[in-house]
């Protein structure tokens, strides 16, 4: 859906430890549904952990999985729920397919379909309805420096 190009990854290295905490964190956003995408963009807000975030959203299977071959992210959000071709089965197939796979939470119909989420092999799941609490911390988790979050 969206064509980003991204900058070669050794033309941003950081030279300082500073410089790391303003790179974009960059999330690819799966959901054949533009109000959940919107919903989820939303709750977790322009920042996590003091770092902008670039989203990168998909709306289809095909337009996802070009994504993830061909960019580099920090976290994928797959909507278990999108029709077709749903957040779980990606997750799975992005685990064992990709080399380097980015953590995964995935959006899934009710809390009584988290077990699925283990089963997709994603590290974290959020329920519909989609509470914006819930989204925001489990996204900021992935990003929160593991000293504050003790």
């Amino acid at each position: 859906m969206n064509d980003i190009v991204s900058p070669d990854e050794e033309s941003i290295a950081p030279e300082h430890p500073q410089q790391l905490a303003a790179r974009p964190i960059r999330i690819l956003l799966y959901s054949d549904d533009v109000n959940t995408r919107e919903k989820v963009r939303m709750a977790v807000g322009p920042r996590s952990s003091g770092r902008p975030i670039e989203w990168v959203e998909t709306a289809t299977h095909e337009g996802t999985v070009m994504q993830a071959d061909t960019e580099s992210f920090d976290l994928m959000v797959l909507d278990g729920e999108a029709a077709k071709s749903g957040g779980m089965g990606l997750a799975r197939q992005f685990k064992h397919e990709l080399f380097s796979c980015p953590p995964i939470v995935v959006l899934v119909g009710r809390m009584g379909d988290a077990w699925l989420a283990t089963w997709s092999e994603a590290e974290a799941a959020v329920a519909h309805p989609l509470d914006p609490f819930e989204v925001k911390a489990a996204v900021d988790a992935f990003f929160t420096p593991a000293s504050a979050q003790a």
